[in-house]
């Protein structure tokens, strides 16, 4: 049951790595033999560089590898609903919309529950929440639809 797991979330990160990174590849093997006692190794290559392990890679580089490990994970047993808490902090802005638009191509199975502070990431949100304190000790929600939001702008 190990290996048969360990497979389809390896298979899951070699076609969503590409995805999340725009190119590049990416596997999962194991570090030796016995199925007990084994480690896991999580090779990357992103576009333009060699394969190395992930504890080579740059700060987003491993924040976009993770990404595409958990969310292959998450495809195997998918919950009603994903909770992100501030997973694009450490991308730019080109790795902030790669990461996005992988958030809005699974929210037509999943619904997506994100908290960020990017404005990339706000932009490809459906509904936005913020919570604001006009007053001391007092929080107050404010809710926006971000298609309502485009055509009140526009018009």
């Amino acid at each position: 049951r190990f290996r048969e797991t360990f497979e389809k979330v390896s298979s899951g990160l070699q076609e969503l790595f590409p995805r999340v990174f725009g190119g590049g590849s990416a596997y999962m093997e194991m570090t030796g033999d016995d199925l007990l006692d084994t480690g896991i190794s999580i090779m990357a290559r992103p576009p333009g560089k060699k394969n190395s392990t992930i504890h080579l890679l740059s700060g987003g580089e491993k924040a976009l590898t993770a990404i595409a490990l958990v969310f292959s994970i998450f495809q195997l047993n998918p919950a009603p609903f994903c909770m992100l808490d501030e997973v694009d902090a450490p991308l730019d802005d080109a790795n902030v919309g790669r990461y996005a638009r992988m958030v809005k191509e699974m929210s037509e199975k999943v619904q997506f529950i994100y908290i960020t502070h990017n404005k990339i990431s706000m932009e490809l949100a459906d509904q936005l929440m913020g919570v604001t304190m006009h007053e001391p000790g007092v929080s107050r929600l404010v809710t926006v639809d971000v298609e309502e939001a485009a055509e009140l702008a526009a018009s």
